[in-house]
């Protein structure tokens, strides 16, 4: 029998990346979510409780910020695993996301796809 795909919830407003990246996951054998925002992600991740969440700092209606202040109120997002993957270099903001409990805050231009899915699955035990 073979074990459940992994759910990744991947949360970036940059079309192009969100399906590239995507892309990369699905033909690593993970079941992917994709949200174009913040306030989309949340909702998604209380629904439906991924492995893993990936999200961007900069987005519409709610900020990756926002997204995590939220995502830790909840009962089950207080544990769920999240990395960022942004173009945002603010070390206020590093530090910030670090006090929601992200695992990583990782540059996008320092990153290929391929880098990213290793990484989630390093994070995630496969």
């Amino acid at each position: 029998m073979n074990a459940p795909l992994k759910k990744i919830l991947i949360i970036d407003d940059d079309v192009s990346i969100l399906k590239g990246i995507s892309d990369k996951f699905t033909h690593e054998g993970f079941l992917v979510i994709n949200a174009k925002n913040g306030e989309e992600g949340l909702n998604v991740a209380i629904k439906e409780h991924p492995d893993l969440i990936i999200t961007d700092i900069l987005m519409p209606k709610i900020d990756g910020l926002f997204f995590l202040e939220t995502l830790r109120k909840d009962e089950w997002g207080k544990n769920a695993r999240v990395f960022i993957w942004s173009n945002s270099h603010n070390s206020e903001t590093i530090e910030q996301a670090k006090k929601f409990g992200v695992i990583d805050f990782l540059i996008k231009s320092d990153w290929e796809y391929r880098d990213i899915v290793n990484k989630a699955k390093e994070i995630i035990g496969i």
